[in-house]
């Protein structure tokens, strides 16, 4: 099982001994996906909303950690995933749906990722 979660983030660079132009970039950011069930799998509902980010502020201090760099902006674009991955995601929330204040699996997968997942072999 292969998955991550794909954020656009813009981070600067403000170095205490030296100067730096520009002093601000743009990159692509993957935080791997938890397996269903195993800690850490709920990132996406309790990180996004209809496919945005849910509490800005909050997930940009997570993604500074993981870059070590201050990160001004980010946008979530897609949860890259396999089929298997997938497949166990969707069974993982079928089994609590209560958890997720859904009746079906694709209304608990839009509710969090809106439209942006994106399946690839």
């Amino acid at each position: 099982m292969d998955a991550a979660y794909v954020f656009a983030v813009a981070f600067r660079l403000d170095p205490d001994e030296a100067t730096v132009d520009p002093d601000r970039f743009e990159t692509t950011l993957e935080i791997p996906a938890s397996e269903p069930d195993a800690e850490g799998w709920l990132f996406f509902r309790d990180r996004l909303w209809r496919g945005e980010i849910g509490d800005d502020p909050s997930f940009r201090e997570l993604a500074s950690d993981r870059l070590g760099a201050e990160v001004v902006a980010a946008d979530f674009r897609e949860l890259r995933t396999d089929r298997e991955y997938l497949d166990a995601l969707q069974s993982a929330i079928a089994a609590d749906l209560d958890r997720f204040n859904a009746d079906s699996v694709d209304e608990a997968l839009h509710k969090y990722l809106g439209s942006s997942v994106h399946v690839r072999e």
